[in-house]
């Protein structure tokens, strides 16, 4: 039987305004379908004109200018609708997703879809449920005393994967999908008997665990911030904008 990471998966990113999963926007998006290691994708890109100002930090790191998104991208709604339609319609065939960081992708497109199509994610996974792969948590417990950072770009490093348009929503997503394999291989020992399904459930407790460590190191530093245990999906705020 083929093991999960070397079957059939989806991957999924944003590029946004901004950091912060209640106020900020998404501006593209890519979900990203591969059949097999090595296969050939299959792309499906969206641009979004945000109907607010886009910082130029933001545009610093993504190439995305105000100008630009105002003359190529389209409004957030059908955007919003068609994005989660994919997604919905890789779950129901079976595909796990892969998101990198998922608290926070996942986060901003549910609150754009609050914001503007007046549903939400978990609303269009409520027969089929969503079965995420996130190779940041991955990495994390399966290598947890390695030292350095663990952005996409060091875990791309890290294990041979190469990252050739960085911040670009489709590039980052295949990358993301092709750490996701090869953590997988590396690992098959621990990972081979797990289902997508069963692993799903295991990362949202490992992640959890990650914020409760991350929030004690930041105690230690002499630093009170909070670290947000909730995965796949951070939960609404009463003033979510």
């Amino acid at each position: 039987m083929t093991c999960w990471y070397e079957g059939p998966l989806a991957a999924f990113d944003t590029e946004t305004t901004g950091v912060n999963v209640e106020t900020d926007r998404i501006v593209s998006a890519a979900v990203v379908v591969q059949d097999a290691p090595g296969g050939r994708p299959r792309v499906s890109r969206w641009l979004v004109n945000p109907g607010v100002p886009v910082p130029e930090g933001a545009t610093a790191v993504h190439g995305l200018t105000e100008d630009h998104l105002q003359r190529n991208g389209r409004w957030p709604s059908p955007v919003m609708d068609e994005i989660v339609r994919e997604l919905a319609e890789q779950s129901a065939a079976g595909r796990p997703l892969v998101v990198m960081n998922a608290p926070f992708d996942l986060t901003l497109l549910d609150r754009e879809l609050r914001r503007h199509r007046a549903s939400s994610l978990d609303h269009w996974f409520e027969t089929v449920p969503l079965r995420v792969l996130d190779p940041r948590v991955l990495d994390k417990h399966l290598d947890r005393y390695r030292k350095g950072r663990r952005t996409l770009t060091d875990l791309c490093a890290h294990y041979g994967v190469e990252l050739a348009d960085a911040h670009d929503a489709a590039a980052d997503a295949l990358a993301a999908m092709d750490v996701v394999r090869a953590v997988g291989r590396r690992f098959a020992a621990r990972l081979e008997r797990l289902s997508p399904a069963e692993l799903h459930t295991l990362q949202a407790v490992w992640h959890a665990a990650q914020a409760r460590g991350l929030e004690a190191w930041f105690a230690r530093s002499g630093t009170e911030e909070a670290v947000d245990p909730a995965w796949p999906l951070r939960p609404e705020l009463p003033a979510a904008a």
